[in-house]
């Protein structure tokens, strides 16, 4: 296992993280504990989590799991998203997010979360507000670094700006969405990320299993995260991305790897990326991805799987600059 400094800061984590999201859920405690294990054992000292997943089971199991090693291991959680049943029971504002990280502090059994999203940007909240409550946990050190997940660029770049003018706490780190058929990230969030020295950490490189190798334009399993969750059906109903998927089974048979395992490792690969969140339901599952590691990806391989899909357009939209028909450079 290969380590990396998160964004600025002096903290080494694995390039590999492994998330949680699984735990309490499809993966009850015994499994959860022989895929934490698993990861451990193969080197990876980063966990993601949230206070959502699976009603807090997730971050209760994590808890448990990291009591012997709680001091060689990273972990993240996040707040947003509504836990519970009051009208202020979600969002973004102070009211929601000091009560949310003692319920996660909890939870986690644990003094201190080492890094601690916003889940998603509050159209509801200044983000004043909210940059100024984390600043706080920091502050009190019940947080040790910030992030944001599901955010754009210019919400990104924002909260950096308020952040330096006001001396608070920043944010080290940004997860977004990630893999060969979501590829909006590389438009402005990864070029943001690497000017300003910012962590990345995409979720979801398989597609929710669309990479796993199951799946084609007229291949589908019986059972799955794309065949039983409307969210992820929704995300992923576009034919056009079975196409690509097929296309990259293919290629991954003819290399003898599994897909899952050159999907993660086409991931990690971006310059961008400090390191892609890796999830399973067994560890049957979670051993393709551990496999990413021992992939060499080349300039020429990168580009190869790269070409199976489509790239988004330039932020400006204007597709000649990628190629002679244009003003010319600089």
């Amino acid at each position: 296992m290969n380590y990396s400094f998160l964004g600025k800061t002096g903290v080494k984590v694995s390039t590999l993280c492994f998330g949680t999201m699984s735990f309490g859920g499809i993966a009850d405690e015994a499994e959860s504990l022989k895929m934490f294990n698993k990861c451990r054992d193969a080197g990876i000292n980063f966990f993601d989590c949230a206070n959502v997943y699976e009603g807090g089971k997730s971050e209760e199991i994590l808890g448990k799991l990291i009591k012997d090693c709680r001091d060689e291991v990273v972990i993240t959680s996040k707040v947003y998203f509504n836990k519970g049943e009051g009208m202020n029971a979600g969002g973004a504002s102070r009211y929601h997010i000091v009560r949310a990280v003692d319920a996660s502090l909890k939870r986690l059994n644990t003094d201190y979360i080492d890094l601690y999203f916003i889940h998603r940007f509050d159209d509801n909240t200044p983000i004043e507000e909210t940059l100024s409550a984390l600043n706080d946990l920091v502050r009190q050190g019940k947080v040790l670094y910030i992030g944001a997940s599901n955010f754009a660029a210019w919400q990104v770049a924002k909260s950096l700006g308020i952040s330096e003018k006001m001396g608070y706490a920043r944010f080290e780190c940004i997860q977004p969405m990630y893999n060969l058929v979501k590829r909006q990230a590389e438009v402005e969030l990864f070029p943001m990320a690497i000017s300003e020295q910012v962590g990345v950490i995409p979720y979801s490189p398989l597609g929710g299993g669309l990479f796993s190798g199951k799946y084609g334009k007229t291949k589908k399993p019986k059972s799955g995260r794309l065949m039983e969750n409307k969210m992820y059906q929704t995300r992923y109903s576009d034919l056009a991305m079975y196409e690509v998927a097929e296309s990259f089974s293919l290629l991954a048979n003819e290399m003898n790897v599994h897909p899952a395992s050159l999907a993660v490792a086409w991931v990690a690969a971006n310059k961008a990326v400090t390191a892609p969140i890796i999830g399973a339901r067994n560890t049957d599952q979670l051993e393709a991805s551990l496999n990413a590691a021992n992939i060499k990806m080349t300039d020429e391989l990168y580009k190869r799987i790269s070409d199976l899909s489509y790239f988004p357009p330039p932020a400006t939209d204007r597709n000649e600059e990628r190629s002679d028909n244009n003003y010319g450079l600089r």
